[in-house]
C-alpha cells in the first residue's frame, strides 16, 4: 500500500479541458498529490466573442481547484474566469503584475458585451461582483520569482514575449519540469523582449496557432505596411484595419509612429476607433519597464511611441460615427481583430463595397469568423443583418501576428529537445497542430502528441 502511494505521488495528470483541437479556449487541468491546478480559463471563440459551448458546466468541480494560473490577458485565456467564480471557485489566481491589471480592463469589457445575453443568463455570471471577487483572489509574481506550493510543487514565470505581461509557466515537481507555454511571441517584437529560452523541460504543453506556416520578416512587414498605406492614399481610399485591442494595436501604433516620424507615408487622418484599445494603450505606458531595450530607450528620450501627427483616438460613439464624414484618404483601426464584433463591423459595412478602399488583415482569423470569410476572398458577406459586397482591396500581413510561426516554434523546442520526454501540441487548428507535431518528430526526434479536447494523460515525475 505504501509503495503504491509513493508511486502515485510521482504521477501527474493533465486534462485538456478545452484549447485542444482549436486555437481558443485555453483551459488545462493539472492534478497530482492531492492538488489541483488550472492553467488559463479562456473563452472558446468562433463566429462570436463567445461560443455557446462556453456555458456548458466545466468538466471539473470548480470549488476543488487550488490555484488558477494565467499565462496572459487575452480573452481566450481569461474570459471564463467569472464563470469559474460562478461555479464555486475560491482558490488563488496568479499571474504576472501587468497581466492582473490588463485582465481587469479586459474582463470589464467582456462583461459589458456578454451580460446582454439574456438567453444564457450571462448577466448573473458576468456580474461586477464576480469580477471584483476574482480580482480579490489575485496574487502576482515577477518573472523568475519562485512560488512554492504544498506537496512539493514549485511555480515560476518566464517571459513568453507574446503580449505585455505574458508568461510561460514552469512547474517543478519531483525534480521534473513541466512547461505550459501559453502563447509564444513573434520575436523580435517592436515593443517586447524576446521569448525566454527553455533548455531543461521534461514535458511541454505548447501552442501551435501558426504551426503550419511562416510570417514575413520584420523589415518586410514594415515595408509592406508602408506600401499598403501609400497605395491606398494614391487611390484616395479609406484603409480599414481590424485590430486586436491588446498588443496588436500598440505594435501597429508604434510602427505607424515610425513611418510618420521618418516621413515615409503621406500625412492623412488616422483613427484609433476602439475604446478598449485606447484604455489599454494608456495602460501600456504604465508598464514601460517591461518593454525591450530599444523601445524603452525611445520612451526615455521623450518619444511618444503611441502618438503622432494625424492620430485621433475616438472613444465616444458620436466621434466614431463622425469618421464617415471625414474625406479620404484616411486610415481607420478598429476592433475586433477577427471582425466578430465591435466598431469594425460598421466600418466594413461602409467601406468594403468600394474598390478604392482597402481592408488590411494583420492577425489570425479564426474559422467561422467574418474575418476568415474576408480572408478567404468571399465576395458577399453579411454584416449587421445586411448583405455587403466586398469590392475593396484585400491585403494581409502575417508578420504582425503576435504568435511564433512554424520555423520559430520548432526552433523554440529545439533548445530543450534533448531533455524532453513528450510535447503536447495544443491551441491550434487541427491541421496546424498536427503539422507542427510531425515537424517536431521528424526534425528534432521529439515525442509529440496532439490531444483532443477532453483527453487526459498521465505523466511520470
Amino acid at each position: 500500500m505504501y509503495n503504491n502511494k509513493m508511486e502515485n505521488e510521482k504521477k501527474l495528470k493533465i486534462t485538456f479541458c478545452s484549447g485542444a483541437g482549436t486555437v481558443t479556449g485555453a483551459n488545462f487541468l493539472l492534478e497530482g498529490n492531492d492538488k489541483k491546478f488550472l492553467i488559463d480559463c479562456g473563452l472558446i471563440q468562433g463566429e462570436k466573442l463567445a461560443d455557446d459551448m462556453n456555458w456548458i458546466p466545466f468538466p471539473y468541480d470548480a470549488s476543488t481547484i487550488d490555484i488558477l494560473f494565467i499565462t496572459h490577458a487575452h480573452a481566450d485565456h481569461i474570459g471564463r474566469i467569472p464563470k469559474l467564480i460562478h461555479e464555486g471557485f475560491k482558490g488563488k489566481i496568479i499571474s504576472t503584475i501587468p497581466t492582473k491589471d490588463i485582465t481587469e480592463v479586459m474582463l470589464a469589457d467582456t462583461a459589458h458585451i456578454l451580460s446582454r445575453d439574456k438567453e444564457n443568463n450571462l448577466a448573473e455570471i458576468y456580474s461586477p461582483e464576480n469580477i471584483r471577487k476574482a480580482m480579490s483572489l489575485w496574487e502576482t509574481l515577477e518573472y523568475g520569482q519562485k512560488l512554492n506550493v504544498d506537496h512539493g510543487f514549485q511555480f515560476s514565470y518566464k517571459d513568453a514575449g507574446h503580449i505585455l505581461g505574458s508568461g510561460m509557466i514552469e512547474i517543478i515537481y519531483n525534480h521534473k519540469k513541466i512547461v505550459f507555454t501559453g502563447d509564444l511571441g513573434n520575436s523580435p517584437s517592436p515593443l517586447l523582449p524576446d521569448t525566454d529560452i527553455i533548455k531543461d523541460a521534461d514535458y511541454m504543453v505548447m501552442e501551435s496557432c501558426y504551426g503550419d506556416r511562416n510570417h514575413e520578416e520584420r523589415k518586410e512587414r514594415r515595408e509592406k505596411l508602408m506600401n499598403v498605406i501609400k497605395d491606398n492614399y494614391d487611390r484616395k481610399g479609406t484603409l480599414i484595419i481590424p485590430v486586436f485591442s491588446l498588443e496588436r494595436t500598440q505594435e501597429l501604433l508604434y510602427e505607424i509612429n515610425t513611418l510618420v516620424e521618418w516621413n515615409l507615408i503621406p500625412k492623412m487622418p488616422i483613427f484609433l476607433d476602439s475604446p478598449l484599445a485606447i484604455k489599454l494603450t494608456v495602460l501600456y505606458t504604465k508598464y514601460e519597464k517591461y518593454f525591450n531595450q530599444h523601445a524603452l530607450k525611445l520612451v526615455k528620450s521623450g518619444d511618444k511611441i503611441f502618438d503622432f501627427i494625424g492620430l485621433k483616438m475616438t472613444s465616444e460613439t458620436e466621434e466614431s460615427k463622425a469618421i464617415l464624414s471625414v474625406p479620404s484618404p484616411k486610415i481607420v483601426m478598429a476592433g475586433s481583430g477577427m471582425s466578430n464584433g465591435g466598431r469594425i463591423l460598421h466600418h466594413e459595412k461602409n467601406y468594403l463595397p468600394y474598390p478604392e478602399n482597402t481592408i488590411l488583415l494583420i492577425g489570425y482569423q479564426s474559422v467561422g469568423t467574418l474575418g476568415r470569410s474576408i480572408e478567404d476572398g468571399i465576395k458577399k458577406i453579411r454584416i449587421i443583418g445586411e448583405d455587403v459586397k466586398v469590392k475593396a482591396h484585400l491585403e494581409m500581413i502575417s508578420g504582425y501576428s503576435g504568435h511564433k510561426d512554424s520555423d520559430n516554434l520548432v526552433a523554440f523546442v529545439e533548445n530543450t529537445a534533448n531533455t524532453l520526454k513528450k510535447v503536447f501540441v495544443v491551441m491550434g487548428e487541427p491541421k496546424s497542430a498536427m503539422f507542427l507535431s510531425q515537424r517536431l518528430r521528424d526534425n528534432l526526434g521529439v515525442n509529440s502528441y496532439t490531444p483532443n479536447a477532453g483527453d487526459s494523460v498521465i505523466i511520470d515525475c
